[in-house]
């Protein structure tokens, strides 16, 4: 049985790129790395509620306590944000070697 040409040079091809990826050392056996996320960044958002039957004292003391509300839940998904962003600037600084 004749052997066509281009089943012998694909046969030597496959074998020459197993031989050099088997070769090939891993590039790392460390783990990429990982920050903690902040517990604060991990708790869900508290927001004030209105009574059955508010009075002006109840909206006044809700639309306030909304507001603290409103600015610890922007913080905690500020410094979400920027545990992420860095986390990412590590993982890039790992992948080129630095």
């Amino acid at each position: 049985m004749p052997t066509r040409p281009l089943t012998l040079t694909a046969l030597t091809v496959s074998v020459g790129l197993t031989t050099a990826c088997a070769a090939s050392p891993p590039i790392s056996k460390a783990a990429p790395p990982r920050l903690a996320v902040p517990a604060e960044a991990e708790r869900p958002c508290g927001l004030a509620v209105l009574p059955d039957q508010p009075t002006l004292g109840d909206l006044e003391a809700a639309y306030a306590r909304r507001g603290g509300q409103i600015v610890l839940c922007d913080s905690a998904r500020r410094m979400l944000l920027e545990t992420l962003q860095a986390e990412r600037r590590a993982i890039d600084d790992w992948l080129a070697g630095r």
